[in-house]
């Protein structure tokens, strides 16, 4: 029986460090499984997760997707049969490949409002290149539209991401409820981060979503943040490294 890719799909409201979170997931797979083939998904449009891991890509998912819409708006049917044809060679094409690791972003769409047409397309990426690893990270965009339109259906481990804040925990609850109904996770958790004393923590309202683990407000890491530093770097007894470890390990990832 083939043995499906573990892809875990990171989640939660705006601003509560997802995409540093992410990143370190990433660090961690990379370490603890260096033969094992993993995946970086940069399925957030407001573009982080790339600085984190230390990447710079050149093609991200959405310039593949308007050369397929120039080419039809220009008329031309051959050229547009090519380029969707050569999709899924072209995603690969948008793939960076790093030490221990590979990297592909859904880049930022120039028209704002709706990015329904790239968030279909992310779905189908993930579908396509999914068999080829063992391990899949993806960081996605704020709030629950991804999960609502069912990008995020190949998921296995979903992890919730909140701060203390009352909005916070309403978020992640709100992101368990709409995915209950159209996510086939096996694994779901979340993960409390910035925390300013471990005391807050028992006024937190996360629902029935089990506790993964909590993680202390660390001004060393908003610094590497402003600067824009490799997660690479951070020591393996960082707070933030030590708190995401214990979390994969009670999910049964590490």
């Amino acid at each position: 029986m083939e043995k499906k890719p573990i892809v875990l799909a990171v989640a939660g409201k705006g601003g509560v460090g997802k995409t540093s979170l992410a990143s370190v997931m990433v660090k961690l797979l990379v370490e603890a499984y260096p033969d094992k083939k993993i995946l970086a998904i940069d399925a957030d449009p407001a573009v982080g997760l790339s600085t984190a891991l230390g990447v710079e890509p050149e093609l991200t998912l959405d310039d593949i997707r308007k050369e397929a819409v120039e080419a039809a708006e220009n008329g031309d049917a051959k050229a547009t049969v090519e380029v969707l044809g050569e999709a899924r060679y072209r995603i690969f094409d948008a793939m960076v490949e790093m030490d221990g690791f590979s990297f592909i972003a859904i880049g930022r769409p120039e028209a704002a409002g709706c990015y329904c047409k790239i968030n279909t397309y992310l779905k189908e990426v993930i579908s396509q290149v999914a068999d080829n690893f063992d391990y899949i990270v993806i960081d996605g965009e704020a709030g629950i539209e991804q999960i609502n339109r069912r990008v995020m259906e190949k998921v296995t481990h979903l992890v919730l991401i909140t701060d203390s804040s009352k909005k916070g925990c309403g978020v992640v609850k709100t992101i368990k409820e709409v995915a209950d109904n159209l996510v086939m996770y096996d694994k779901i958790g979340v993960v409390v981060n910035r925390v300013p004393s471990e005391d807050v923590l028992q006024f937190m309202d996360l629902g029935d979503i089990p506790l993964l683990g909590w993680i202390p407000a660390d001004a060393n890491l908003t610094e590497r943040d402003l600067k824009g530093e490799s997660v690479f770097y951070i020591p393996s007894e960082a707070p933030i490294v030590e708190g995401l470890r214990s979390s994969l390990k009670k999910m049964g990832v590490l």
